[in-house]
């Protein structure tokens, strides 16, 4: 499993990009999307509501668990992801990709994302 280089990673197994015009993406990562198994449903935070790093924004609903969604970072949910809200099996089929969650304009990002490298060693282990 490649995680892709240019994301940073929560230790909630959440993935961040690089902001453009100061918004990211979120999404989860191929190692939690595997863990969940066939997810089935998923809730998103509501546009215009405020997050706050390594608290529960969401829910994502499996044929084995259901799992909290983190943010990794503090912020206000700029869009979610429709698509997979109406199409759950993304975040399996696609989790860097179509797979996304939500996108936020962050306000306070934590020094504790990982790098690629670490999130692989860190799920490793």
């Amino acid at each position: 499993m490649d995680n892709p280089q240019q994301l940073r990673y929560s230790k909630e197994h959440e993935w961040l990009s690089d902001a453009e015009g100061g918004v990211s993406t979120v999404g989860i990562t191929e190692h939690a999307a595997n863990a969940l198994g066939d997810v089935v449903f998923v809730q998103l935070p509501e546009v215009g509501a405020t997050v706050t790093a390594g608290e529960s924004c969401g829910e994502l609903e499996s044929t084995k668990s259901v799992s909290d969604l983190y943010s990794p970072v503090n912020g206000e949910i700029t869009e979610v992801n429709d698509d997979v809200v109406a199409d759950p099996s993304l975040v399996n089929s696609a989790p860097f990709e179509g797979g996304w969650l939500f996108k936020v304009k962050i306000t306070g990002e934590p020094d504790d994302l990982l790098t690629a490298d670490a999130y692989t060693a860190f799920t490793a282990g």
